[in-house]
């Protein structure tokens, strides 16, 4: 991994453990949203640092929507998660123009497909709490993910990350419709989501960097 994609992934681990460990702190609340948005702040300016194509601009809205929806999860669930949703729609699009080239392996395409099957099973663990909106996010969730899986970028980092950010949702999921406790699911949501989206920035910005892109 390169230091143009070392350094911010590093920070944003660092930011991202920083906020796990302080969440239950009492921090002041300006403070607890500051170090939320944080780490995917850091791999968005770096996204838009580097971005010298449609491609880098892509993961660069990618990650910035993922910084806007963590902070806006704090004070309405309904916009961080719209703020989310639309972030899912761009990176649809950026892996779709960058399609793994070639015939994709029968157990690649049943991967993909298993991803996208997804979207029922979060709809079931969402239980009282599920409705349209709950429908429409985890297909538009799960599609992010087959699309990562199917793309030309690193599944070890960019396709494993998407399937983080799937896994991190089915606990939040989990949580509000009180199939889980509360804070069991915490253990797992933030470092879930964190990891998946420095994965994703590593993965989609290794392949660019090799390009020159």
């Amino acid at each position: 991994m390169t230091q143009r994609i070392a350094l911010p992934a590093s920070l944003a681990a660092i930011a991202a453990i920083a906020y796990f460990l302080a969440m239950n702190a009492g921090l002041p609340f300006a403070a607890h949203v500051a170090l939320k948005g944080a780490c995917v702040t850091i791999l968005a300016i770096a996204a838009a640092a580097q971005a010298r194509e449609t491609n880098g601009w892509l993961l660069a809205g990618v990650m910035a929507l993922g910084a806007l929806g963590d902070i806006l999860l704090e004070f309405n669930l309904m916009t961080g998660a719209a703020a989310f949703a639309l972030g899912h729609v761009i990176a649809i699009w950026l892996y779709l123009r960058n399609r793994r080239a070639g015939p994709m392996p029968i157990s690649q395409r049943g991967a993909a497909l298993a991803l996208l099957l997804c979207a029922p099973f979060l709809y079931l663990i969402a239980g009282p709490i599920a409705d349209a909106g709950i429908v429409f996010y985890s297909f538009l969730l799960c599609a992010m993910a087959a699309a990562a899986w199917t793309s030309r970028f690193s599944r070890y980092r960019t396709g494993i990350g998407a399937v983080l950010f799937v896994i991190s949702d089915a606990f939040i999921f989990a949580r509000l419709g009180g199939r889980m406790d509360a804070d069991q699911a915490s253990l797992f949501i933030w470092p879930l989501y964190a990891t998946g989206q420095i994965l994703i920035f590593a993965g989609v910005r290794q392949r660019l960097g090799t390009e020159g892109r």
